[in-house]
């Protein structure tokens, strides 16, 4: 349940209760933390909750950011990729693994979430294996199988169930439904669609 209450600086947030009500950027998040002398590395989720555990224990030490090293040393950004090339727990997603992907499949690849987690869980097997993975995931939503999100995906999730909805909309009514829900208070910061959102772009 979204209400209209006007949403404040982040950094004004005093209370962890208040903080939780709203949908922050990861770049706010990070700003907060930097000002605040809280680790801002992590993902975005990760900077929220040590945020929270800092407004909640004021007196205590914030826990340290967990920090995996990477075994391999494969630079992905500037070695040359085939497709005997296996994949490293050191994988990433730049313009060098992405061109490679287009030169192998075409300029319709699209570097998706579902594929990045099947890539990241898939250290040891090669890019071939990565290609036909891909190939299996487009059969799948040629079929009609829509792609999972991720959780904290909230704005995709919310722009699917959006035109789950209204179908005849825009994905300009979409953005504007968006920009202003996601800046209204929600449950534990949650920005979640409802058909009464229609209602905030209507004037």
């Amino acid at each position: 349940m979204s209400t209209s209450q006007e949403r404040p600086e982040i950094l004004s947030i005093q209370t962890a209760e208040n903080f939780k009500k709203w949908y922050w950027l990861k770049a706010e998040l990070i700003e907060y933390a930097k000002q605040t002398g809280i680790p801002a590395n992590g993902s975005k989720f990760e900077i929220r909750d040590r945020i929270i555990f800092s407004l909640e224990n004021p007196e205590k030490p914030i826990p340290k950011a967990n920090s995996k090293k990477k075994s391999s040393k494969f630079n992905w950004a500037k070695e040359s990729l085939s497709l005997e090339t296996v994949i490293t727990d050191s994988v990433s997603f730049g313009p060098n693994f992405r061109n490679f992907m287009k030169s192998q499949i075409g300029v319709r690849f699209n570097c998706h979430g579902d594929f990045m987690d099947w890539v990241k869980t898939n250290p040891g097997k090669t890019l071939e294996d990565a290609i036909i993975a891909w190939k299996e995931m487009e059969e799948l939503k040629n079929r009609g199988v829509k792609r999972s999100i991720r959780p904290h995906n909230m704005m995709n999730q919310y722009f699917r169930d959006f035109f789950d909805a209204f179908p005849d909309k825009t994905i300009q009514d979409a953005r504007k439904c968006w920009s202003v829900k996601s800046k209204m208070e929600n449950r534990d910061g949650k920005v979640i669609f409802e058909e009464s959102d229609l209602k905030l772009i209507k004037v």
